[in-house]
């Protein structure tokens, strides 16, 4: 695999953490309170069955060093400046990439960052968005999903990506859609934390390998870890 698919990722967690220091403008989030306990269950890997979710996305296109920050910042505003929200504990952000990074120019890839949000949020407040950033209430699609928990530090997840998907391709299936992440303990508006303990969650969407596709995981490129 190619050192700049797993590099994007990084960008995106450091962005994750700059992001949430750009809310509290917004809003006083405070501190991250999880029980680790809730999560435990996902250090195995596991297929489960996921509804489909309605959520604020801001999709960036363009080269994350250069953009990341702004689509995360305006994720963050948009979600707190709503009104809608008010009394909800904030969800974890989550983003989404494509396949094949490190067959695409910088300049052309594209994050999905999102929240999910309550029924009562019907449109989005005034704003006016960065150049290559777009903002919308749309439905995230899951369906047959494939998941797994890291634990610890976002540079070393390649090894829990691979766990996972040599998972799904022993259970004859093969991932589809891009890669996901869900930040479930990581960096707060008081500082890093302990890297050592943050929780991530690794999600695909799955469906039945087929041969005609050109197979499992395997055939995959980009944020699979199994292309080196």
């Amino acid at each position: 695999m190619t050192r700049r698919a797993p590099d994007v990722l990084r960008r995106a967690h450091g962005l994750l953490a700059w992001s949430l220091g750009a809310a509290v403008a917004a809003v006083e989030l405070g501190a991250q309170e999880v029980d680790p306990a809730v999560h435990e269950h996902l250090i195995e890997p596991r297929i489960v069955g996921r509804a489909d979710e309605r959520v604020l996305e801001v999709r960036a296109v363009g080269d994350p060093d250069e953009i990341g920050s702004a689509a995360f910042g305006l994720l963050f505003q948009l979600y707190f400046s709503g009104g809608a929200t008010t009394g909800f504990t904030p969800p974890a952000a989550r983003a989404r990439w494509q396949e094949g990074l490190d067959e695409i120019p910088r300049g052309e890839w594209i994050g999905r960052y999102a929240l999910p949000i309550p029924a009562a949020v019907e449109s989005l407040p005034e704003h006016t968005p960065p150049n290559g950033v777009t903002a919308s209430i749309t439905t995230w699609e899951y369906g047959t999903i494939a998941e797994i928990l890291h634990i610890g530090r976002y540079d070393a997840e390649q090894p829990t990506i691979k766990r996972l998907k040599a998972f799904v391709e022993a259970e004859g299936y093969e991932t589809f859609g891009g890669h996901e992440e869900e930040y479930i303990v990581g960096p707060t508006m008081a500082g890093p934390g302990d890297p050592d303990e943050y929780r991530t969650i690794l999600r695909y969407r799955i469906r039945k390998a087929d041969p005609a596709r050109g197979g499992g995981p395997s055939g995959q490129r980009g944020l699979s870890g199994r292309d080196g």
